[in-house]
């Protein structure tokens, strides 16, 4: 059994705050002291200072997952937001999942977090992507109850021992001799803790376009956060400019549902989270539609007042979710493209048009949908928009997501560049935990390539930089065999565990489910099947009868044959599938997978493997790259501003070739 670390709260707070020229004394007396549950002590009329562990700006995704694992650290905690009420806002699609996002939620999951038990609960439609392919990269995706979701955010951050919310805005950083001390707030208060995550979404300097229009704000009808860029960059941290967008919302009473494909979800044991939680609300379908000539003809004609083609907007938004208009430039030959139409929630008529993201102006848009036969009398709540916003050059940040310019500064999710809910979750987890550990001294939180994707997204995002907002897929995972959404709870579950991150509860659950997976393996490799008891259903299943007896392992290879298929012609595994007491379909597919893609997983193992000896061989500090000119120019510059901490993270900057590698080798005597 995995062993539990000591909690490290007492750390945390054994750990006292170097004195500032503000702090506020946090002896016992003192009625502002962290986890009295007292008011804090007033600095003046206007002002007054809170002392945490971790504070967290911003509460979207990245920003609930790092309070709430901070706080389940062990660390006394505090999430800034604008408002309450919208924790977890879903700014785009409220939908949670997708092609190796999915895996994300999964791993999220596997780690304690919560974006996977909440996503399960405010689900009404659920889908399996990618189940044509291998289970490689099978990917679940969730559409959400909006308002449901928000809610349950809200909910379990309020049960959360050690976490505070506090609604304000965070205008300045507190930096004192290179290190983040807190925070200053638009209405006076100072919140100082040993560390600080920022993770602001697209509220800095956030600046929104339709048409020629443009209005300050952070998502539409919310207020952009100003100076607090400001105050990171004066330290050397570098800022730039990225572009996202959203569709147009739509009232479902104003569409003709008859002219379009309804597209049903699934309703089989797949979830996200790997607790016992099930899909509790009415299950919904989604619609497709496809736009047509004569909306395209409208869309161009209003291209010379879109704000992406007349200067209006010069920084560079996401390749892989691009507007309509953009599609239309990109793909001038194309007759249609496929638009989605999704439900925001069981009690809404709010629909989100999936495939409609714009910029352009009001009319432009609803002019455009009426050529659309299933929504020629739409209605639409509000218009699609852009939205302009700072980010933070993430090449400065270590794989703890701390800064390496102002220590005790951590960032995640869109200001590191990146795209999606869940890829910001999954930094805001990693981000949370660095944070309360930095405050303990514990050993810092890094996720390898071959371990996770978040492990894969980070070390993108240290190590290659972004030059457009970062998405996750599959193809960037070289061991995306070893990276399933199926085993994700084997894969991190246990080490979540032994430091404190994963409850008692969770880490049961997998070992049973561990039991389980190994019982049915154990069974398949004793099992022996003769010919003449087997051959008449394999050939009823259409595969090659058996000229000799084998073991229902080597049966079980074959792709013409699943679990399900064995067990109802196998007693002895129908025994064993039915004796298990818990999540019976979840193992026994754990089990198959691992027994048809034995070979594939063993040798991409070995492969990761290889690749650990050049993780073990640590370079920072060994070179100064400027004087290298065994190296190439390019790899020089590259070398020297990201200084990577490993070789196998040198060996995956762009523009640090084989030979390069090979050079430092040499010159470390290897």
């Amino acid at each position: 059994m995995a062993s539990r670390p000591r909690d490290i709260r007492s750390a945390c707070r054994q750990r006292p705050l170097a004195p500032t020229r503000h702090a506020v004394d946090a002896a016992a007396d003192s009625p502002g002291a962290p986890g009295t549950g007292r008011q804090p002590r007033k600095r003046s009329k206007q002002e007054m200072t809170l002392n945490y562990d971790v504070i967290v700006i911003g509460g979207g995704h990245a920003g609930c997952e790092a309070a709430s694992a901070a706080a389940r650290m062990g660390a006394s905690t505090c999430l800034v937001t604008m408002d309450m009420n919208k924790i977890a806002q879903m700014s785009c699609n409220p939908a949670v999942g997708g092609i190796a996002k999915g895996q994300i939620v999964r791993e999220v999951d596997a780690l304690g977090g919560q974006m996977g038990i909440i996503t399960d609960a405010t689900a009404i439609q659920f889908r399996m992507l990618n189940r044509s392919k291998g289970p490689a990269v099978w990917s679940p995706r969730a559409q959400c109850d909006r308002g449901r979701f928000i809610w349950r955010w809200r909910q379990a951050l309020d049960s959360t021992p050690g976490l505070d919310i506090w609604q304000d805005q965070a205008t300045e950083l507190i930096v004192e001799g290179r290190r983040a001390r807190g925070v200053r707030t638009i209405w006076g208060a100072e919140l100082l803790a040993g560390s600080v995550v920022i993770t602001a979404g697209t509220f800095l300097n956030g600046l929104m376009h339709i048409g020629r229009r443009q209005v300050e704000g952070g998502r539409i009808a919310e207020p952009a956060a100003h100076h607090l860029t400001e105050s990171i960059t004066r330290h050397g941290i570098r800022a730039g400019r990225m572009k996202t967008g959203t569709p147009v919302r739509i009232d479902r009473r104003s569409v003709h549902f008859e002219d379009m494909e309804v597209q049903e979800g699934e309703a089989d044991f797949h979830r996200f989270s790997f607790m016992d939680t099930g899909r509790r609300l009415p299950q919904l379908p989604c619609w497709t539609c496809y736009t047509n000539p004569d909306v395209h003809e409208a869309l161009r004609a209003a291209l010379p007042d879109s704000p992406l083609y007349n200067g209006q907007i010069r920084s560079i938004g996401p390749r892989y979710c691009p507007s309509i208009e953009t599609k239309l430039v990109t793909f001038p030959d194309k007759g249609q493209h496929p638009l989605f139409l999704e439900p925001e929630g069981t009690d809404t008529n709010e629909m989100y048009l999936n495939g409609f993201s714009s910029s352009l102006p009001m009319d432009a848009q609803i002019e455009a949908l009426r050529h659309i036969p299933a929504l020629r009398d739409v209605k639409v709540y509000r218009p699609g928009y852009a939205i302009e916003y700072d980010f933070f050059d993430p090449t400065q940040l270590k794989h703890t997501l701390e800064s390496k310019v102002v220590a005790g500064l951590f960032l995640a999710g869109q200001v590191n560049g990146t795209t999606g809910y869940e890829e910001a979750a999954g930094q805001g987890l990693v981000a949370g935990v660095n944070a309360a550990l930095a405050c303990s001294g514990g050993e810092p939180f890094v996720m390898r390539r071959d371990e996770s994707y978040i492990g894969v997204l980070i070390d993108d995002l240290v190590t290659k930089g972004v030059d457009e907002p970062y998405r996750m897929f599959t193809s960037r995972a070289e061991y995306r065999i070893l990276l399933r959404q199926d085993d994700a709870d084997a894969r991190l579950t246990e080490r979540a565990y032994a430091m404190g991150l994963a409850t008692r509860q969770r880490y049961d659950r997998w070992m049973a489910k561990k039991a389980g997976i190994e019982g049915i393996e154990k069974l398949c490799k004793e099992t022996s099947v003769k010919p003449l008891e087997i051959n008449p259903a394999l050939e009823n299943l259409g595969t090659t009868p058996l000229r000799e007896g084998c073991k229902l392992i080597d049966l079980l290879g074959r792709p013409q044959l699943s679990m399900a298929a064995l067990a109802a012609i196998v007693p002895q595994l129908r025994e064993k599938i039915e004796s298990l007491t818990d999540r019976r379909e979840e193992t026994a597919e754990a089990a198959e997978i691992r027994i048809k893609y034995k070979g594939y997983i063993e040798r991409e193992r070995m492969v990761a493997e290889k690749m650990h000896r050049l993780e073990d061989i640590k370079i920072k500090g060994r070179f100064n790259y400027a004087e290298m000119q065994q190296l190439s120019t390019e790899a020089r510059q590259k070398l020297q501003s990201i200084d990577p901490v490993t070789l196998a993270q040198a060996s995956r900057i762009p523009g640090v070739s084989p030979s390069d590698i090979n050079v430092m080798l040499v010159l470390m005597g290897r």
